[in-house]
């Protein structure tokens, strides 16, 4: 029996206000300095802050101002990274701090201009991204149990993400009222561009928010996110948390125990188009992606599957 049932008043619950490190002077006046002089997304310079806070705690921890960074400091810490990280993850990484660098050469902290002897490892994939079998996305939709409040708001979800393409990052931006009923459209934000796309809000997807919205979603959650958690205090979802979620239920379907990000859906939704004969420019564009070319590497995924089937040639 709940508080409220007794007649007990209960406080509005308020987000609490989080505890966070100020960012350090240099770093603050990097992301005015990015913002003032080019067209990159908050979404892109939170992240480039984010990874050169690291490259501040091994400056101080050999004592070094960043005056007198040597380039010695960076092959240091780029083998620290390389220990650590995957190839694609450390050339993100030391992207950052070239234009870290040119932050620091042309305002005057740096005399010489390093981030021209920065060479960044070559971002060729190793393996293309994990793409699941259309089959096994329809096993981990049924895992779900729409008999729950969680159930239903995870096969939402999942739903809208195996059937538009999308990522962890765009489901996590949905807002209420993006979900247009009258006109059947689905409103999605790109969060790398900016971009808003109006999508059709197909029949089964809108049979799935429905259930969700009059069924699962706490009529008192304290945003306007479209998928909150069950549990007070009922806030927005994260990316480690879809993540989590698919896994979860990956293991429930009794799928062998995989790496499942919350990208699996967006690359085996590309994947099937491919498998469909969907044209390169079409499929881009689907993604959000601004280049037509970066949808090659999901051709590399269904050729892989090929190679997987394809019969021995007879002798």
């Amino acid at each position: 029996m709940s508080l409220t049932t007794l007649g007990v008043e209960l406080p509005v619950w308020s987000e609490p206000k989080s505890v966070s490190r100020p960012l350090p002077q240099v770093l603050t006046q990097y992301t005015d300095f990015r913002h003032a002089h080019s067209n990159a997304k908050d979404v892109s310079i939170h992240q480039e802050v984010k990874e050169l806070a690291p490259w501040l705690r091994f400056l101080q921890s050999r004592h070094r101002r960043l005056s007198a960074t040597r380039l010695s400091d960076v092959d240091d810490f780029l083998l620290r990274l390389r220990r650590r990280y995957a190839v694609s993850s450390v050339a993100r990484r030391m992207s950052s701090l070239r234009l870290f660098f040119r932050f620091l050469h042309s305002t005057g902290r740096l005399n010489h201009d390093l981030a021209s002897s920065i060479q960044c490892p070559p971002r060729r994939r190793v393996q293309p991204p994990r793409a699941l079998p259309w089959s096994d996305v329809q096993r981990i939709l049924r895992a779900t149990d729409r008999k729950t409040r969680a159930g239903l708001r995870d096969y939402a979800m999942f739903l809208l993400m195996s059937l538009y393409g999308l990522g962890s990052a765009e489901v996590i931006g949905l807002k209420l009222e993006d979900v247009h009923w009258p006109a059947n459209t689905l409103t999605v934000r790109r969060p790398k561009t900016g971009v808003e796309i109006q999508l059709p809000l197909l029949p089964a997807a809108a049979r799935a928010l429905a259930a969700y919205l009059r069924k699962a979603r706490p009529p008192n959650a304290p945003t306007r996110s479209l998928f909150v958690r069950c549990q007070m205090p009922h806030g927005a979802f994260t990316s480690s948390t879809i993540r989590f979620a698919i896994r979860g239920y990956a293991a429930k379907a009794g799928m062998p125990k995989q790496v499942l990000g919350g990208h699996v859906f967006r690359h085996s939704h590309a994947s099937r188009q491919v498998d469909q004969h969907t044209p390169p420019r079409v499929l881009s564009s689907i993604l959000g992606h601004l280049d037509p070319k970066t949808t090659s590497v999901y051709t590399r995924v269904a050729l892989e599957r090929l190679r997987g089937i394809a019969l021995p040639v007879p002798r």
